[in-house]
């Protein structure tokens, strides 16, 4: 669950072009037989040919869309990407490293969000990833972490509630994973993360600002899936900050709002 956020650049390898005959002019030039007429002739119309299908190449995308009958109206509205709260359907992770560094990565994201502040939330997410031997200690780790003191501090209500007109941040984006020690039942997982917190408005004492940190993750297979038996986490990496202009608290809570957070992450 590296969830990584990627940036991927892609090359165009598949270009479609035709091939330019330049046939030789002046005086000396032998006059051209009719039958080399017909050989230019047949070279000009194939280049036309591939021309029409290059542009028809790139416009298919177009194409397909607007002459499928009623496609306008049957097509899903564009809207931003907000948390529906909709768990996405998986049948769990593979029994192998890569699913161990998937599940953790995607673990870190569920442990990392602002539902942990909420106590039926926290609970249902740790119940959902947590092994059947460490549900408990965990459960009970959780609930220190997020006492009713530590949220009056960060500014929110008993039930992890922003107040009216402030939006709260909490989230959790992994960077990178690595496995550190591979078993048949038993894993452990270092998920490096850049994570957003705090509280957006103008008065607020808490601005949401970003953090690198790496979480470490004590795996078990249960038979069908890998669940955290163990949690930790460490400050760091941090990489030196860039130069890009800090963002008004207007702009960040129309983004928040705008932008949902990811679910899964790799």
């Amino acid at each position: 669950m590296s969830l990584g956020d990627d940036h991927q650049s892609s090359g165009d390898y598949g270009g479609t072009g035709g091939t330019r005959v330049r046939l030789p002019e002046g005086e000396g030039v032998p006059r051209r037989s009719g039958r080399s007429s017909s050989r230019s002739l047949v070279t000009v119309v194939g280049v036309v040919v591939l021309l029409i299908a290059a542009i028809a190449f790139a416009n298919r995308g177009g194409g397909d869309s607007a002459s499928s009958e009623g496609g306008d109206a049957d097509k899903p509205k564009t809207s931003a990407t907000a948390p529906s709260g909709t768990q996405p359907v998986r049948a769990g992770f593979a029994h192998d490293e890569q699913g161990a560094q998937s599940a953790a990565a995607n673990y870190a994201v569920a442990l990392g969000s602002d539902g942990m502040f909420d106590k039926a939330r926290r609970h249902e997410i740790v119940q959902a990833l947590a092994d059947s031997g460490s549900v408990g200690r965990l459960q009970t780790g959780f609930d220190a972490d997020y006492s009713a003191t530590f949220l009056r501090k960060i500014g929110l209500d008993e039930n992890g509630k922003a107040p009216a007109g402030v939006t709260f941040v909490n989230r959790t984006l992994p960077a990178g994973t690595k496995v550190t020690s591979f078993g048949d039942n038993v894993a452990t997982v270092e998920v490096w993360c850049n994570g957003l917190f705090g509280l957006t408005g103008e008065k607020t004492t808490n601005p949401v600002t970003n953090s690198w940190f790496t979480v470490t993750m004590r795996l078990s297979w249960d038979g069908s899936d890998w669940k955290v038996a163990e949690t930790s986490q460490k400050s760091g990496p941090t990489p030196v900050p860039g130069d890009s202009p800090v963002s008004g608290s207007d702009e960040m809570s129309k983004a928040v709002q705008e932008f949902g957070g990811f679910t899964y992450a790799r």
